[in-house]
């Protein structure tokens, strides 16, 4: 009998370990290789990163290393990966999709837009070119065709 509660009790620890929270500023590359989408070059990725700095939360996460977007760190919050002990949330996604854009953004696009201005990419695109316009003729009357038959005397 103690032996079955020994084993029951060391599949319970196991099966609780499995499902621990892994987090991004401490873990090592194998325990983000075990973090399902997470890969060796993912996991490379990560901690060349964190060694210039630790992670403040997702958003920073997302900025900072190519391969992670908001929809892979839904994934990996359900697989158990945390920053600073914290689950991915929309609010963290709000946050890396506001500083994304503001990272792509020309500082200069947006004055010209608050001065009622036009974006100067917009200004000098091209216009695409009209087709040529196929102008459809009327019919030509046609000479009346010579009589056949007629004599030449």
């Amino acid at each position: 009998m103690l032996k079955k509660l020994l084993t029951l009790l060391v599949a319970t620890l196991l099966a609780t370990a499995t499902w621990a929270a892994v987090d991004v500023n401490t873990a090592t590359e194998a325990e983000l290789d075990g973090i399902k989408g997470i890969g060796p070059g993912l996991s490379g990725r990560i901690l060349q990163e964190r060694q210039s700095a630790p992670f403040k939360d997702w958003a920073d996460l997302i900025g900072r290393v190519g391969g992670v977007g908001n929809k892979s760190a839904v994934n990996f919050s359900k697989e158990g990966l945390t920053v600073n002990g914290k689950k991915y949330s929309a609010a963290a996604a709000a946050k890396a999709e506001a500083k994304n854009n503001k990272k792509h953004s020309s500082p200069h696009a947006a004055d010209r837009k608050a001065r009622g201005g036009a974006d100067k990419d917009a200004a000098t695109a091209p216009t695409p070119a009209t087709p040529p316009a196929t102008a459809t003729a009327a019919p030509t009357a046609l000479a009346p065709a010579p009589a056949t038959g007629a004599s030449k005397n």
